[in-house]
């Protein structure tokens, strides 16, 4: 997902965004938080149930005209086995559309462009808060502590501040290191956007939080 040299750069980019600071920064980078099993199920669930009784609204008016004009009972009996088969039939297109979308779905590129956007960013939030919680367990005693979580196949980004910092810088700062690593992932060099985050997620620590300068180096991003 990154090469070594952007590796490096956001190592760079941490510890000089460290500097003069108490507070840790950590990059978390993600391709994809999950694989959506429920999203293939979902498509072809719904195209099964949906698309026949479409395909017979606008294909079988002749069927319907022959119900207004009534049967005969003699008709009706002759009518039975044609229309089991028609059910039979009906059933296994149903089937068959049901697998046949469900496998198509869940093929990554068509599955990650049809999964909800609400989904990915309600797992994308979940993972991210999962691994706030954690660097906070091992973070140094007084210490404030930002997440910086990227998605890239889902096109996520969540940035996560403790208490304190949150309370202290307010929402914009973080809107704008998002936006930052949104372009990013637009442009053909995803880590600049990253790096410019760091940056601006740097000062607002150094602003609110400053340090002793003495640091023992910063961490290295967290691929998944």
């Amino acid at each position: 997902m990154l090469t070594e040299a952007d590796r490096a750069r956001i190592e760079a980019a941490v510890a000089e965004a460290e500097a003069g600071t108490s507070g840790d920064i950590l990059c978390v980078l993600a391709r994809e938080v999950s694989t959506y099993r429920e999203v293939p199920l979902a498509w072809g669930a719904a195209i099964a149930l949906l698309a026949p009784p479409i395909a017979l609204a606008f294909g079988l008016d002749a069927l319907t005209g022959a119900v207004g004009g009534g049967w005969t009972a003699g008709q009706a009996a002759a009518l039975r086995p044609q229309l089991t088969l028609a059910l039979s039939a009906y059933a296994m297109l149903q089937i068959l559309l049901f697998g046949a979308v469900t496998l198509l779905v869940s093929w990554a590129p068509i599955r990650r462009r049809l999964t909800p956007r609400f989904l990915k960013r309600h797992r994308v939030r979940k993972a991210a808060y999962h691994h706030f919680a954690a660097a906070s367990s091992h973070a140094r005693s007084g210490a404030t502590g930002v997440v910086i979580f990227v998605a890239f196949e889902d096109r996520q980004v969540e940035i996560i501040a403790d208490e304190a910092i949150h309370d202290a810088v307010g929402e914009p700062v973080w809107k704008a290191a998002a936006a930052a690593i949104g372009q990013g992932m637009r442009a053909p060099d995803p880590t600049a956007g990253i790096v410019e985050a760091i940056g601006l997620c740097g000062e607002a620590l150094r602003a609110h939080f400053p340090g002793d300068g003495m640091r023992t180096g910063a961490d290295r991003p967290v691929e998944l």
